[in-house]
């Protein structure tokens, strides 16, 4: 039986059944990434909601398994060699989940999924996040224009270079995969939370906007999204 009791975090966050995952997160983009992805592989987990309002990324609990204050992170009572793992970066998670249980990162394609993960990881997601946060939030209030015109126009390229990438293929390593997990969750917030696709160039995508709606499509996706419930 595994003792998770070695882990800080349980203190604040105690583990129902430490038998089980334990995840850590809020549904944002990079938290929904691996609440979707567990709900694709069927592996019982635990979710724990870590609320921003209250800065529960900042506690030391949270800090003690995620030094970098960021969300979603797990443990994993059955980890390599049957030891408890601590794992954070949703990119990490992803990789370590689709091995772990052999679904979602086939061989035969394993360096063309993953180019596209890191694709997600070092270009739509810090690109995607900055667009919203001078568009949306706190960065709206700045008057000087050119900030939120470098990440609009950096968005708009990197749609551009995936639509060209989804043309003849429903998923964008051809068989679905966790890179779809990795970048269309972002995708759905440009669109949906940021409202942003006006501005850079949705409409005019051919493959884009299909593709979120077929993995919005899916019960796991579905399932995920919501996951860990908000208060």
């Amino acid at each position: 039986m595994s003792d998770l009791s070695k882990f800080p975090i349980t203190r604040r966050w105690p583990a129902s059944n430490p038998q089980m995952l334990q995840l850590y997160s809020f549904p944002t983009p990079n938290g929904v990434k691996v609440s979707i992805m567990l709900e694709e592989i069927g592996l019982p987990y635990e979710p724990h909601l870590v609320k921003f309002a209250t800065s529960d990324q900042m506690s030391p609990e949270f800090l003690s398994l995620n030094p970098n204050n960021k969300i979603p992170a797990i443990i994993d009572p059955n980890g390599p060699g049957d030891a408890p793992l601590a794992l954070f970066e949703s990119g990490a998670i992803l990789i370590y989940l689709a091995e772990k249980t052999g679904q979602l990162l086939p061989q035969a394609r394993r360096y063309e999924v993953l180019q596209w993960l890191m694709f997600q990881m070092g270009g739509i997601g810090p690109m995607f996040g900055q667009l919203g946060y001078f568009h949306v939030s706190t960065g709206k209030d700045i008057d000087d224009p050119r900030p939120k015109e470098r990440y609009r126009e950096e968005a708009a390229r990197l749609l551009g270079v995936l639509d060209g990438a989804l043309a003849g293929r429903d998923w964008i390593a051809g068989d679905y995969t966790i890179a779809d997990i990795a970048i269309a969750p972002w995708l759905r917030t440009l669109r949906d939370f940021y409202k942003a696709g006006d501005m850079t160039g949705w409409d005019a995508l051919r493959h884009v906007p299909a593709y979120l709606d077929r993995f919005l499509e899916r019960p796991a996706v579905q399932r995920g999204l919501t996951i860990p419930a908000r208060d």
